[in-house]
């Protein structure tokens, strides 16, 4: 049995693949899914949903058989697909006498620190009121020219898992766990129990994309692991063919691969961590010294570079002399004034600017990479 230690929080991402049937939805899949988040909350566990297919969904209700790439057509299947996908849901957890509620989001919500504590606090009040958080990237608004994606669920389920605190994440998919070698093809692969660093070589063993209408494939699961890991979140991948497959992983059962957390990082440097950059800084050599080695704050001084367009209180990226990444940060100047004083002594700041800060950020508000 798997220690897992005391687990309160499990967010559960369920694959395109699991859901899917030739006529649209598995309602069979969909309920059996509900009666074992039933059964963990009886059990005293806050369950959040992380759920695809809506795209899928939209896409057969069309008639449509090809992978759907078209932006416009996957905002058009995601509005189709998103109602039939919690219709199902609802359905099936009202037969629990239980509630589920859909929460949408996009990747600015998570950059946007406002956004975020909105988020965090409604998805607090839906788990207190006994209500299944049901996340889903909100797909009809969200695309890859405004930066607002995840790129798959995978993915944005690890963001979710880490930015609500969650002890363990569940990617149900429809491969029993990670392995050596593709194990429909190779007679000689093997499936690992466990994993405790997410190598080169593991990742090497994860070849190959979803289905017709997912995203995902094993790559983005390992991918997602390591989000998760980071907020000190173990992640287990396992089929969610594997009957009772959420009972069985929340009681310990070695089943499917897990992957162990690391030292659970503070909230907010989660937070930093995880949201993309609006820009970032170049340093020279003092100063990577001192951020890296002494661990000290950033001043002005020591930038030779700022590259887009960013405000006070975004985060950014601070990088070596060689372009190396060595730190996220909360900048605590806009980009626009970082230009007028990189390079300048602290002593000159006030003669620019007036009467500002005089660090562009502290150690606090850094997570080094």
């Amino acid at each position: 049995m798997r220690n897992l230690g005391s687990i309160k929080t499990i967010v559960v991402k369920v694959g395109t693949n699991l859901l899917s049937s030739a006529t649209g939805i598995d309602q069979d899949r969909i309920r059996d899914i509900a009666a074992q988040v039933a059964a963990l909350k009886k059990r005293g566990y806050n369950v959040i949903l992380v759920s695809s297919g809506a795209i899928g969904m939209g896409a057969k209700a069309l008639k449509h058989k090809s992978a759907v790439k078209h932006i416009p057509l996957r905002q058009a299947c995601a509005a189709i697909g998103n109602p039939l996908l919690m219709t199902a849901y609802q359905q099936a957890f009202s037969k629990h006498g239980m509630l589920c509620g859909q929460v949408l989001i996009t990747r600015n919500v998570l950059n946007n620190r406002t956004g975020y504590n909105n988020m965090r606090a409604a998805v607090s009040t839906l788990l207190q009121l006994g209500v299944v958080p049901v996340f889903n990237e909100n797909d009809v608004v969200s695309t890859s020219e405004i930066n607002s994606v995840f790129g798959d669920n995978d993915r944005m389920s690890a963001y979710v898992a880490s930015k609500t605190d969650a002890d363990l994440l569940i990617l149900l998919t429809d491969i029993d766990g990670v392995y050596t070698g593709n194990p429909k093809t190779d007679p000689d692969a093997v499936r690992l129990s466990e994993i405790d660093e997410i190598t080169d070589e593991i990742f090497g063993y994860a070849k190959g994309a979803g289905s017709t209408f997912s995203t995902g494939g094993m790559k983005t699961k390992l991918l997602a692991a390591q989000i998760a890991q980071k907020a000190g979140c173990g992640t287990m991948i396992v089929s969610g063919y594997e009957q009772d497959a959420l009972l069985r992983c929340a009681g310990g059962e070695e089943i499917g691969t897990y992957i162990l957390p690391e030292r659970r990082l503070a909230q907010r440097q989660r937070w930093i961590l995880n949201t993309s950059a609006s820009g970032y800084l170049t340093v020279d050599a003092g100063a990577e010294n001192a951020l890296t080695v002494g661990h000290k704050s950033l001043l002005p001084s020591g930038i030779t570079d700022v590259a887009g367009v960013f405000n006070e209180g975004d985060v950014i990226e601070v990088r070596s002399p060689s372009g190396t990444v060595i730190l996220k940060a909360i900048t605590g100047f806009n980009s626009s004034d970082l230009l007028r004083i990189m390079g300048h002594k602290t002593k000159d700041i006030t003669r620019i600017l007036g009467d500002v800060p005089k660090v562009v950020f502290r150690p606090e508000d850094s997570v080094y990479i």
